[in-house]
């Protein structure tokens, strides 16, 4: 009985996480996400709204600063940057993935409470 009442529990568990995964995934703000989690919170917070160890807060930021910084390491024309450094390099893997990535950060207001 104990053991069928866990593989129940288990199943029910599996079950509840699937249906957190935030859609089928075929919007570009989740697949934004998708692309973001996995490449960028090494140096960026989970929360884009927060700072991570290396990384400024990126919440917010418009497609043309996503594309400058994550595929050349530059900034658009007239943007004043968070941080004076350069430590981040260009991820030229990622340029099929920009419009998602510009989405899921532009989808989070940077004024709202993490």
């Amino acid at each position: 009985m104990a053991v069928r009442s866990l593989l129940l529990g288990t199943s029910l568990l599996a079950l509840a996480g699937l249906g957190c995964g935030g859609g089928d995934g075929d919007d570009p703000v989740s697949r934004g996400r998708g692309a973001y989690l996995a490449n960028c919170v090494a140096c960026h917070s989970t929360n884009p709204k927060l700072a991570g160890p290396l990384g400024p807060e990126v919440a917010g930021s418009s497609r043309e600063l996503v594309e400058a910084k994550v595929l050349r390491n530059t900034y658009p024309p007239g943007y004043s940057p968070k941080r004076n450094t350069r430590a981040m390099v260009p991820l030229p893997h990622l340029e099929e993935k920009i419009e998602d990535i510009a989405a899921y950060l532009g989808s989070i207001s940077p004024s709202s409470i993490p």
